[in-house]
């Protein structure tokens, strides 16, 4: 957690050496969490504060208007960070304790495919995956987003899973050499925690309204029948993966689901067609600003 107090008394009240309209950006981004309602400029303008402070719009007798971005943009390509754990609501357009969310992936490149300054959009993806729901419908926004701008994933080092299958719906993606991809599959995690109990001498009665409602709770073992219905589920959802990375990449599907949910290192990954090229990051941003000319 950001430590708020600590950080006003590092702004306020004492001499900081900042463009002053660098400071308007911290003030704007930050004003809520202080309690701040308005700011004022030394001649007595109002700095505008939209949506909680989230955007600042600001004005410079040199520059002209210039607007806040969610994004970082370098040479016309914007920047954005897909890292950690993926979930499917994180409620903010950034990565956060660890993880990222689809709504905020999802909404930073619907705004970058709207901004006219933006001439392609790199994910820098370093993920191991995450959650399943959301996933793919994010994954088809950015497939069918393709042709609008170049979308190149550039690995910062790994997109497993969840991350790889956001990482095949770009049009390019790149993977250091000792970067990953790969692990089409999904996994289903059940604790059976009824011996434990016993051992203690605790009974756990579930009472339950429809014979399937209490199926696969942790106090008692999974029946033949339960594992069966939980199997068929898992199966669905590898499936749709696998075909989701089929159509994204070019492959037969057949060859996506031989893999076996297996992951692949650097050039590995190329031969299987997971990725298309192995480059240290810097060296695919230099690509791909090539590629713009």
């Amino acid at each position: 957690m950001i430590n708020f107090p600590h950080l006003a008394t590092r702004l306020f009240n004492v001499p900081i050496a900042i463009l002053p309209q660098k400071a308007e950006i911290v003030m704007a981004a930050l004003a809520d969490r202080f309690g701040i309602t308005q700011l004022f400029r030394a001649d007595g303008t109002a700095l505008a504060l939209a949506d909680g402070g989230a955007r600042a719009f600001l004005e410079s007798e040199d520059d002209g208007p210039a607007q806040y971005k969610p994004y970082d943009i370098a040479e016309g390509v914007a920047r954005i960070p897909i890292e950690g754990t993926l979930v499917h609501k994180l409620g903010t357009l950034h990565p956060y304790s660890g993880m990222t969310g689809y709504d905020g992936i999802r909404a930073l490149i619907d705004i970058a495919l709207g901004d006219p300054d933006v001439r392609a959009i790199m994910l820098d993806i370093d993920s191991p995956g995450g959650e399943v729901a959301g996933c793919f419908d994010l994954v088809d926004a950015i497939y069918f987003a393709r042709g609008q701008k170049p979308i190149w994933a550039v690995l910062t080092e790994s997109a497993y899973s969840a991350a790889y299958a956001i990482a095949s719906a770009a049009d390019r993606i790149i993977v250091p050499r000792t970067g990953g991809t790969g692990s089409v599959g999904v996994i289903c995690m059940h604790v059976d925690m009824s011996q434990a109990l016993t051992r203690a001498g605790i009974d756990v009665t579930l009472i339950h309204y429809g014979a399937l409602k209490a199926d696969g709770n942790e106090f008692s073992p999974l029946s033949k029948s339960t594992l069966a219905r939980f199997q068929a589920d898992v199966d669905a959802m590898g499936e749709i993966f696998v075909k989701t990375v089929a159509r994204n990449r070019g492959l037969k599907t057949a060859a996506v689901r031989d893999t076996e949910a297996g992951t692949f290192l650097g050039a590995a990954g190329v031969e299987i067609g997971f990725a298309d090229a192995v480059m240290a990051p810097d060296e695919a941003f230099a690509s791909l600003l090539e590629e713009l000319g």
